[in-house]
């Protein structure tokens, strides 16, 4: 087995989810799941067929993100994962009804920080083992941090 570290190509301000599926139906139902979200929101997606005729399955509202999910899953190039890119909206907003897609079997990720997908290549092919998203913690917050947070949260309408 190999191992090997697959970078997310991506500007940082744009969010990612990356998850595992099982069917072929995944690329239509997460279509339809993102479309009911928000008119506003933009996506591209790619998800990576492992059995068949094994292609890289797309769609999306967003020609740009749709594209930028292909090339990722190329280089990702795991069975059965997905990649989910989005503008003008954020994972906190989808990630239920991503979830409540039948044949979602889970979600390594949805962030917009840098990201590496870690990948173990066997004869039988590639699959991800984990993430790296982000970078690790300098500290534990304190009060003021605290305040911050919580501050933040309301700021953006995430809490009253």
């Amino acid at each position: 087995m190999e191992l090997t570290s697959v970078p997310i190509d991506k500007p940082d301000d744009l969010n990612v989810i990356l998850g595992q599926a099982h069917f072929i139906k995944t690329v239509e139902d997460l279509h339809e799941a993102l479309v009911g979200i928000s008119p506003h929101l933009r996506f591209g997606l790619a998800f990576c067929e492992a059995s068949g005729p094994r292609l890289i399955r797309t769609s999306g509202n967003d020609d740009d993100l749709t594209e930028r999910a292909t090339r990722n899953a190329i280089a990702v190039g795991a069975g059965h994962s997905f990649i989910v890119f989005l503008r003008e909206g954020y994972p906190v907003n989808v990630l239920n009804a991503v979830r409540q897609i039948p044949e979602v079997c889970g979600i390594f990720c949805a962030t917009a920080n840098p990201v590496e997908v870690l990948i173990a290549e066997t004869e039988l092919g590639r699959g991800i083992v984990g993430v790296v998203d982000g970078g690790a913690p300098l500290g534990v917050e304190g009060p003021d941090d605290r305040a911050a947070r919580k501050q933040l949260l309301r700021q953006i309408g995430y809490k009253l």
